[in-house]
């Protein structure tokens, strides 16, 4: 079985992600694999360097993802052309990856572990979609602590996705990661008794 695994941006997906591993599930992630076509002398990158500039670039010769990060989120067009240069190949490499794991075992629950999953309009490719949410204001206070941010670049990375409570309108099955980490483990839990029971 495959599964969509999302949520918003500090909602705590990491999370969700290592407990569903620790518990047997497969699973495959984007942001890993991000980063991985973004590596230096990786054909991705040139093309970045080449779209936006070479000042997007560290000295050891890989992504500056923070400068990359601050000059994309609030504008919408600047986005658009990263994404349209690094998706197709990101999403290629997700579905040789969960096509993998599938192949080797059919029986286990492989989850595609994709923070834009909505946003990428990739959705119909999975069984069921999992979303990680808290609440908005929880989700900002998250991040300006975990990211060291201002209330409005935290606001800006928060507007450059699709509102948490229109995933959660979305999803099949919602852990809500706005409480202790032991009421986390037990959604955790619930939600695989629910998948391996279908």
């Amino acid at each position: 079985m495959r599964i969509g695994l999302t949520g918003g941006i500090a909602t705590g997906k990491s999370t969700v992600s290592r407990l569903l591993e620790a518990r047997g599930v497969r699973i495959v992630d984007a942001d890993v694999i991000a980063r991985d076509v973004m590596n230096p002398g990786q054909p991705l990158l040139a093309a970045v360097a080449a779209r936006f500039g070479p000042e997007f670039l560290l000295p050891e010769g890989g992504l500056d993802r923070r400068r990359m990060a601050e000059h994309i989120f609030n504008r919408p067009e600047e986005r658009q052309a990263l994404n349209a240069i690094v998706h197709p190949a990101i999403r290629a490499e997700i579905r040789r990856q969960v096509d993998a794991h599938e192949a080797a075992d059919p029986e286990a629950i492989v989850a595609a572990d994709i923070p834009l999953l909505y946003e990428s309009g990739l959705e119909d490719l999975y069984e069921k979609i999992v979303v990680v949410y808290v609440p908005r204001p929880v989700q900002l206070t998250r991040l300006m602590r975990r990211d060291g941010l201002t209330p409005e670049q935290a606001e800006g990375r928060l507007n450059a996705q699709l509102d948490i409570e229109d995933k959660k309108r979305r999803a099949d099955y919602v852990i809500d990661n706005a409480g202790t980490p032991e009421e986390t483990r037990h959604q955790v839990d619930r939600l695989l008794e629910s998948l391996r029971a279908r």
